[in-house]
């Protein structure tokens, strides 16, 4: 099948960059070619930049609540106090903010590796203010972000649960994090409490 290629007479103008034609079949697309090169040029600067972008003062800021909230619990006290657990919680929910606040182009799993950490830690937060129910939900959402490799997630869930007197949805819920997290040492002993509650009649 044979090819023709036909050179068309277009020009564009170096001031405007408009383009145009001697061509009158031409004329009806450069225009609209030219009306969306304008629109383009009109809006406000948001064109991402490329995906492997990070933008490092949002990381610090992030790894600031991490640390600020770890430091509020880690303290001469122990436990420590109910002013100290909720202080925790406020920096560590900023930090959640900020890592589910990134923009789309960053990258995903980076969203998830931040925010697992920081629901987990919340959740350690939580219990220490003796909120289990929020403690339970925060672990249950870190596990979610990062299934493997999570163990104090998985951990602080279960515990929360048993606070609450929820000994069966522990069992259920331990023994699937024993089954990702394989013979983890803290599980494998909540898992054995847990059994012996069970084994009393606890529900």
């Amino acid at each position: 099948m044979d090819e023709t290629f036909t050179l068309l007479p277009i020009q564009m103008d170096p001031a405007s960059k408009s383009l145009s034609s001697p061509t009158p079949l031409l004329t009806p697309d450069l225009a609209a070619l030219n009306a969306l090169h304008r629109a383009i040029l009109a809006l406000p600067n948001q064109i991402p930049p490329p995906p492997t972008t990070i933008n490092p003062k949002r990381t610090a800021q992030i790894q600031k609540m991490r640390d600020q909230g770890n430091a509020s619990l880690r303290t001469s006290k122990s436990p420590p106090s109910p002013a100290q657990a909720h202080e925790a919680v406020k920096l560590y929910t900023y930090g959640i903010e900020m890592a589910l606040g990134r923009p789309s182009w960053e990258p995903s799993g980076l969203v998830k590796e931040e925010a697992g950490v920081l629901f987990a830690n919340r959740a350690q937060a939580y219990m220490a203010a003796g909120l289990w129910a929020e403690g339970a939900s925060d672990g249950e959402t870190s596990v979610e972000l990062k299934r493997v490799g999570n163990g104090k997630a998985w951990w602080r869930r279960g515990r929360c649960l048993c606070e609450m007197g929820r000994w069966q949805e522990a069992r259920e819920w331990v023994q699937s994090g024993l089954e990702v997290e394989g013979n983890e040492a803290d599980l494998s002993a909540l898992a054995r409490e847990i059994a012996g509650h069970l084994d009393k009649g606890d529900r």
